[in-house]
């Protein structure tokens, strides 16, 4: 019977029929008969069959070929992968860093010299390049005497406030109005610690929500009706603040945590500019040395309300507390630490430059954290104590 008109064959139909064909069980016709194909047909493709029957060996060998080829192709595409992985971690790694360092380091590093264009060089560094061009003007001797009287009559007096260092500064000599006070007064992020607090009129920027202060708690009234502060456990609460300190042309700033309950000073930066990444920095620095804490208390400033800041803590679920607006008290732990810092450093000692600043204030830390005795942990040392809790409840 003759195959249907129009009747194709598979390239594995054909192989098939020749294959049964070879095995010589059934005849020519039989074969045509049974695949509705005619005999001529058939010993045609025996005849291509046969012709190319070596060709499968050789796919063998090149299959075998292009084997070899994509395993090694894949090999080197698997140590360049993890070549340009770690490069990736280490970029990440420097830039990081880089974008830590303060702003004159950064415009030190831009080079004009490199292949890598300026722009890309700052957007690297996290840098607006604009920021090159500029040229603070410096603080004439005459402010700065100002600033650092301020500073030194704050400490003091930290009670004190504007009006009141208005009129110290006038028996003092200089020729200065309240409004200069009050505008000094916020440069060095100073404000009097107000024993009650008081009424809250400022209008709070949407942009920057401000959390309640969670600390009252812990709170409690002395039997001389004054009011002092504890927190039972290490690591439940921490505080977050930045100082002023005077240097000679000009002054720097002191970011530091510190845990509530030990006194311990956690992670500390110092920086010529007092911005949010000042903040957000030492945060990250405690935290990548030690546990979470419950709480984290700072005040209202821009610092410590941006984004970048509060989104650290709910990362790492940690209530956000701030001081009622003009409490500094509320914040008294780190207060106290940072007059501490001046009075029995800073200003008996003549740092003459910055290196000569971070270096003493290095010093010190490391001394008030595991050599100097506070009355309030029975004369041990804070950083002992902290530590001891932390290895103890790991």
């Amino acid at each position: 019977m003759a195959r249907k008109k129009g009747q194709t064959y598979t390239p594995e139909q054909k192989a098939k029929i020749v294959l049964e064909l070879l095995k010589e069980e059934q005849t020519l016709g039989e074969l045509a008969t049974q695949y509705k194909v005619t005999p001529k047909t058939i010993q045609n493709w025996k005849k291509e069959f046969l012709a190319n029957a070596s060709k499968v060996f050789e796919s063998d060998v090149n299959a075998k070929e292009n084997k070899q080829k994509i395993e090694k192709l894949k090999e080197e595409n698997d140590a360049l992968a993890k070549a340009l992985g770690r490069t990736t971690v280490e970029r990440d790694w420097a830039v990081g860093k880089l974008k830590s360092l303060d702003l004159s380091d950064k415009k030190d590093l831009v080079d004009s010299k490199l292949t890598l264009s300026k722009t890309r060089q700052t957007k690297l560094l996290g840098l607006n390049r604009t920021t090159l061009y500029y040229k603070p003007i410096p603080w004439n001797d005459s402010n700065l005497r100002i600033l650092n009287r301020i500073d030194e009559i704050y400490v003091d007096n930290p009670e004190y406030g504007y009006r009141m260092i208005h009129q110290q500064l006038l028996e003092d000599g200089y020729a200065i109005g309240n409004n200069r006070v009050l505008k000094y007064m916020a440069i060095l992020g100073i404000q009097a610690l107000y024993p009650h607090q008081k009424k809250i009129t400022s209008i709070k920027n949407s942009e920057h929500p401000v959390y309640p202060y969670l600390l009252k708690e812990y709170w409690y009234t002395t039997g001389q009706k004054t009011k002092a502060v504890k927190v039972d456990t290490p690591n439940e609460v921490w505080s977050g603040d930045i100082t002023y300190i005077r240097m000679n042309g000009g002054f720097m700033y002191l970011a530091a945590v510190i845990d509530w309950n030990t006194r311990a000073i956690l992670a500390y930066k110092l920086s010529n500019s007092m911005d949010a990444t000042l903040a957000t920095d030492v945060l990250k620095m405690a935290l990548s040395k030690y546990p979470a804490p419950k709480i984290f208390n700072s005040d209202q400033g821009s610092q410590y309300t941006s984004y970048e800041h509060t989104q650290i803590l709910k990362d790492h679920n940690i209530k956000i507390s701030m001081n009622g607006k003009g409490r500094s008290i509320d914040n008294i732990i780190i207060e106290r630490f940072f007059r501490t810092l001046k009075q029995s450093n800073i200003y008996i000692s003549d740092y003459q430059t910055i290196k000569e600043l971070k270096e003493g204030i290095k010093i010190f830390i490391h001394k008030y954290n595991y050599k100097r005795f506070h009355s309030s942990l029975n004369y041990q040392k804070p950083m002992n104590v902290y530590l001891d809790f932390i290895q103890k409840t790991a």
